[in-house]
């Protein structure tokens, strides 16, 4: 366990049961599925899961939740023992159980029972959290966090993964990590959406679709001034996740697209993120880590699956892996963009653009754009032109004259059109295209959106993406020139310095 600090979980534990069959037939008397030759499998659920997977990350993890002594009490126990340190809150009832039929792998009904809920904290309890190096919270609504919320605001914590039937985040907590729907939930609470928009902006353009992006930025950067938290990072699934800090999002895309059993993917995505934190990581770079975590839990099967796989990332350098693009992308041409933008709002669709130079094409570059494909419909590539390059990168820029990089940037998968602006920034070629999303590249500290405002005016979003690390243009024409210089002197070393090789570039 080198390496890694120790984690206190706070919330509410359930017992999860899963029975898993098959269904070939309907039953007679009722027009329900027959599930037959059913398996049963017991395991954490709630903050028990999150902390099992915590610890199966190889941390100390102590958990402090509602525990009696009932039999599923008694048998989750089992389940977490040695492994897990519990300190138990007394309780008023049986602890919760959440049972799932599945008939070949998909769920078909699920059960609850079990009403006990936190009656109070004790002093172990407040102890434990008090002298914990890091603390995070999984609130499912059944007291714990209500509990000792008291305590929490003195010991902030590192992650709190909210529940609707819950209560806030204690103020200054460094990440909340709802998912999609809950902060849909908590932001319609504070102040209701109308029209399909977030409040406080103006009416979208009549061209555009409900822009399901734009409305969870702005829901992200109202629960970060709500609930005065520092960051809030809204799970998207498949898409990744949005993470804010109250103003520009920057969203980490997901490196795949699973279609396995999600059950237990947001405390995976909890779990590494309050790793990662507790262990210096930034925030981008725990939820960087946090997405791949949970991807990689859902390809193997979910909470469902016989056994978890262990946080992927590892350490204050996690970075999110470049998705691929689907399987039936083919390169396309530009055409005319006014008729592509028109074809694509027709058919209810999300017009993404992205811009750049793209001087010398990297991977950095390739990801980002496959990433910003995957938020829309189709992809417009805004490229400088060459005297827009010189004038921003100077003499000796662009190496690529504008055709070749057109060229190349239509060869992408991932590409729809390139459209081409002679000014120093896009924003004239912004305001005529109206893209629904705006997707710029690089490091989240320090940077600026321009584009964002000129965004608003018709209900469209700018994002902010990552690029791959240690990815740019200058590092290859650095490394470039100094394998040139090299070879150079190694020539003239040899007495051939000034002969014109079959390998000369000059």
């Amino acid at each position: 366990m080198a390496g890694k600090g120790p984690l206190v979980v706070v919330g509410d534990a359930l017992l999860d049961r899963d029975l898993t069959g098959r269904a070939d037939r309907l039953a007679p008397d009722a027009p329900v599925p027959v599930v037959a030759d059913c398996t049963e499998r017991l395991r954490p659920g709630g903050a028990a899961l999150t902390a099992y997977l915590a610890a199966l990350d190889g941390r100390d993890v102590t958990l402090i939740t509602g525990l009696g002594d009932d039999p599923a009490a008694r048998t989750l126990r089992r389940l977490l023992e040695p492994r897990i340190r519990i300190v138990a809150l007394p309780v008023t009832g049986p602890l919760p159980e959440k049972t799932r039929v599945l008939a070949q792998g998909q769920p078909v009904l699920r059960l609850d029972r079990g009403t006990g809920r936190v009656r109070e904290a004790t002093r172990e309890a407040r102890a434990a959290v008090r002298s914990a190096p890091a603390v995070l919270v999984s609130d499912y609504g059944r007291g714990a966090a209500d509990a000792l919320r008291d305590v929490l605001g003195e010991r902030r914590p590192l992650v709190w993964d909210p529940h609707p039937r819950g209560g806030p985040p204690v103020p200054g907590t460094r990440l909340v990590t709802p998912a999609r729907s809950e902060a849909r939930t908590f932001a319609a609470a504070i102040e209701p959406a109308t029209n399909g928009r977030a409040p406080g902006n103006g009416d979208p353009h009549p061209d555009h679709q409900d822009n399901d992006l734009r409305d969870a930025a702005h829901e992200a950067a109202r629960l970060v001034r709500h609930w005065r938290a520092a960051s809030v990072a809204v799970t998207l699934g498949s898409g990744g996740a949005l993470l804010s800090y109250g103003d520009h999002p920057l969203l980490v895309p997901a490196p795949a697209a699973h279609g396995g059993d999600s059950c237990g993917a947001g405390d995976r995505f909890a779990a590494t993120a309050a790793g990662l934190l507790a262990d210096g990581a930034l925030v981008e770079e725990a939820v960087a880590g946090a997405v791949t975590a949970a991807t990689a839990f859902v390809a193997a099967g979910g909470a469902g699956a016989p056994a978890w796989t262990p946080a992927v990332s590892d350490g204050a350098g996690a970075r999110a892996s470049t998705p691929t693009p689907s399987a039936g992308d083919e390169p396309r041409p530009d055409g005319d963009l006014t008729d592509l933008v028109t074809r694509v709002r027709a058919s209810g669709g999300t017009v993404v653009a992205a811009g750049g130079c793209f001087d010398l094409l990297h991977a950095g570059h390739v990801g980002l754009l496959q990433a910003a494909r995957r938020l829309g419909d189709c992809l417009i590539v805004c490229v400088n032109s060459d005297a827009s390059v010189r004038r921003r990168k100077g003499a000796g820029r662009p190496v690529n004259a504008l055709a070749d990089r057109r060229r190349v940037l239509r060869a992408l998968a991932c590409v729809d059109a390139v459209a081409v602006f002679d000014e120093d920034t896009p924003q004239r070629l912004i305001a005529e295209l109206r893209p629904d999303v705006w997707v710029k590249g690089g490091d989240y500290t320090g940077a600026e959106l321009p584009e964002a405002a000129l965004l608003e005016e018709w209900g469209g979003q700018a994002v902010l993406l990552p690029y791959l690390d240690g990815r740019s243009s200058t590092a290859l024409m650095a490394r470039a020139t100094a394998g040139t210089a090299g070879a150079a002197g190694t020539a003239g070393a040899a007495g051939t310095a000034g002969a014109a090789g079959p390998g000369d570039t000059r």
